[in-house]
């Protein structure tokens, strides 16, 4: 018995999600040609259609199941326009080739299963993604944290771009719920896997510097990345405690205790910048400006303790 077309679309996304609802309800698919006689596992026909076919005596329970699903103001399961919308809303930046949001989506258990070869995963974007973010973040280091020595930027460079930190990135924004697996991939948890959503993420910073170019794919690292860097460079100084170190030195010196005082603040609320100054005996030994106080009171110490000598 022929098999019987239950869905065609222009999107090859969205055919993977048909596919993985029925599959869900035990119900075996496959993708053929524009001709449902065919034998050959096609992924597109002329038209630039992908169809999902299924054996003819499950072919109602298939219809059934995919109009369960369906949207109430359009007759397509998860469009394709709103599963974009929603990474661009979350990225920031609209897409001008949406093509490169589905490459970066596409893992390459997905691509070993097209029979067409006509599949490209996205461990090439994966690569570019890793190299943009290093640079990215290397110089946000650079501008905020001018005092740092190369050892501790080095240090909140690993922990923003390891792999749990962009595994928890991609988890933030849902980035599981989108990718185009494998079979195999997705009965194993693919979606869940802290490798392979880090992977994702990286391919998505490249398909936001391939669209955009470096501007945008900025844009975005500084929205997501900042509060983490600040977070990390925090920890970073309090490691070193150069406050304590300053309160240490003074003492043996016969001085009085340091004076923290706040000389200014800047920028708006959510993203102030402190100017603090650190005095002893009413003179003041050092200066820094940080994105929170505690920063700029080590980053003042620090200061302190050098011209102290």
């Amino acid at each position: 018995m022929a098999p019987r077309v239950v869905f065609t679309t222009q999107s090859d996304i969205e055919a993977s999600v048909i596919v993985a609802l029925l599959d869900s309800h035990g119900i075996p698919s496959f993708r053929i040609s524009g001709n449902p006689q065919a034998i050959w596992p096609m992924t597109v026909n002329s038209l630039g259609d992908v169809q999902i076919a299924v054996a003819e005596e499950v072919a109602d329970d298939a219809l059934n199941v995919i109009a369960g699903h369906r949207t109430e103001t359009r007759a397509r399961v998860v469009p394709l326009r709103d599963e974009f919308e929603e990474i661009e809303h979350r990225v920031g930046h609209r897409f001008k080739d949406r093509g490169l949001l589905e490459h970066a989506l596409t893992h390459k258990s997905r691509a070993a299963e097209d029979a067409s070869g006509g599949v490209v995963d996205n461990e090439s974007m994966e690569f570019l993604g890793d190299a943009v973010l290093g640079l990215v973040v290397a110089d946000m280091l650079f501008h905020a944290y001018p005092h740092f020595d190369e050892g501790q930027k080095s240090k909140i460079k690993a922990s923003v771009v390891s792999t749990p930190a962009l595994a928890r990135r991609a988890e933030d924004m849902e980035l599981g719920v989108h990718l185009l697996l494998g079979r195999g991939e997705e009965k194993t948890g693919g979606r869940f896997k802290q490798a392979l959503l880090a992977d994702a993420y990286e391919a998505l910073i490249a398909a936001v510097y391939l669209d955009g170019g470096l501007s945008a794919a900025t844009a975005f690292l500084e929205r997501e990345l900042s509060a983490s860097i600040e977070e990390s460079a925090g920890q970073s100084i309090v490691g070193e405690d150069y406050k304590s170190a300053l309160q240490e030195r003074v003492q043996a010196l016969g001085q009085p205790l340091p004076e923290y005082r706040v000389a200014a603040e800047s920028g708006p609320d959510h993203r102030k910048v402190f100017t603090v100054e650190v005095l002893v005996s009413g003179e003041t030994l050092g200066s820094a400006t940080g994105k929170s106080k505690k920063v700029a009171e080590q980053d003042a110490a620090k200061q302190a303790l050098a011209t102290l000598g």
